[in-house]
């Protein structure tokens, strides 16, 4: 592989460091950088594997996004990129288990889609979230503008103070969504908030609703007769708290846009490219 030395500021580590840049041949060589400029060991028993197509293709282009869906298999095919880097699952369930789909219509569709665009797919999911500092939380804190932290823990969080009504509008705004789930009253004025991305569970979110300081948490997703009903009977009893709920691609995508600036740091040579997940329902 071709090799240039330069001076890189990684995005994980906050530290200017030495370091290469190169241009990877295929997509198992673009893997193999991935695994060397990590600050976690690789973990084997990972979900973090090739999901499709042949890993050792020619590499003409890198696609990230959180979801590998066909309108963004689609989009990549446009940009010219035939190896996807995904965050989440291609095939339906976490791991990839193509076996109930053999005779899927949308699977069988799908697969040949793949097949005949020679796509390579590989899932980044548990690494870029053990790496230190995890990578989809610093895409998403910043995204969100949550930098000055309460307890220096980086789990709680401080902004002007606020309403919850301008504050959920404005997250709606900048985070592109056709609608937002609110949980609260929207008069509420608030200055602490609580993060958490993806889908950590429902313990969780009631654990972090139960601390005092959080007068806000910003989800991703939970089930509705779990954090949904804990935040309407704290609502109904007069407690300053608030919950809004982003749905799991736009509480994590900002981190697979950062992923991309990040695999910059060491791959030339190859055009990457983050493509923005749609909305996956649409409000009437």
């Amino acid at each position: 592989m071709k090799t240039n030395l330069i001076f890189i500021l990684f995005l994980f580590p906050s530290t200017v460091v030495f370091s290469q840049k190169y241009k990877p041949a295929t997509p198992a060589e673009a893997v193999s950088l991935i695994k060397k400029n990590i600050t976690c060991p690789w973990d084997e028993r990972t979900v973090d594997t090739f999901k499709a197509g042949d890993p050792e293709s020619e590499l003409r282009g890198i696609a990230v996004c959180m979801f590998a869906d066909m309108e963004t298999l689609r989009k990549a095919v446009e940009t010219g990129c035939n190896f996807i880097i995904t965050h989440e699952p291609v095939f339906y369930n976490h791991l990839d288990d193509t076996i109930p789909y053999q005779n899927n219509g949308v699977f069988i569709e799908k697969m040949n889609y793949i097949v005949q665009n020679k796509l390579i797919i590989f899932r980044f999911h548990d690494h870029i979230h053990k790496t230190v500092p995890d990578g989809i939380r610093v895409g998403m804190l910043k995204k969100l503008g949550l930098e000055n932290t309460v307890d220096g823990k980086n789990t709680l969080f401080r902004v002007p103070e606020t309403t919850l009504r301008a504050f959920a509008e404005n997250l709606k705004s900048s985070l592109n969504m056709e609608s937002i789930r609110v949980i609260g009253n929207p008069d509420m004025k608030f200055t602490n908030i609580n993060f958490m991305a993806g889908a950590p569970g429902g313990a969780r979110h009631i654990s972090a609703l139960a601390e005092e300081r959080t007068e806000l948490l910003i989800a991703g997703e939970a089930p509705e007769w779990e954090t949904y009903l804990y935040a309407n009977d704290a609502v109904a009893l007069g407690k300053t708290k608030a919950v809004i709920f982003l749905g799991h691609v736009k509480s994590e995508e900002a981190g697979m846009e950062y992923c991309a600036r990040w695999l910059e740091g060491f791959i030339e040579g190859v055009p990457i490219h983050f493509i923005e997940n749609k909305a996956n329902f649409t409000t009437f």
